[in-house]
């Protein structure tokens, strides 16, 4: 929920990042060549990400991160996703579904 340094996402190979650029400065500070940046377009990634800043605020206490909580919707645009190219969007967050053998059919 702060500044980012530059050459953001060199050498990132999996997993992906949630920034939050509330100035448009973060443009000038990822390495595009090897990562794309996405809006938060997806219900599951604005979800997972509000979760994972309830958890920051749960554990540290942010008031910045607080802040952004009371306001989440307005501060959406703010945030970008940011993932390796070799990796689709829809692969990033796979819901968890229970296994064949644990499924119950209704008879």
């Amino acid at each position: 929920l702060g500044t980012t340094g530059v050459n953001f996402g060199a050498g990132m190979t999996g997993g992906f990042a949630y920034v939050f650029d509330q100035f448009g400065r973060f443009s000038r500070r990822v390495n595009t060549e090897l990562v794309d940046t996405l809006k938060l377009e997806m219900p599951i990634h604005q979800q997972h990400l509000k979760g994972l800043i309830e958890q920051h605020v749960a554990e540290t206490g942010s008031e910045h991160a607080s802040a952004i909580l009371s306001e989440f919707d307005n501060w959406l645009d703010c945030f970008v996703l940011v993932k390796p190219k070799n990796i689709q969007v829809s692969d990033l967050l796979k819901l968890e579904q229970p296994s064949p053998e644990l499924a119950v059919k209704a008879g």
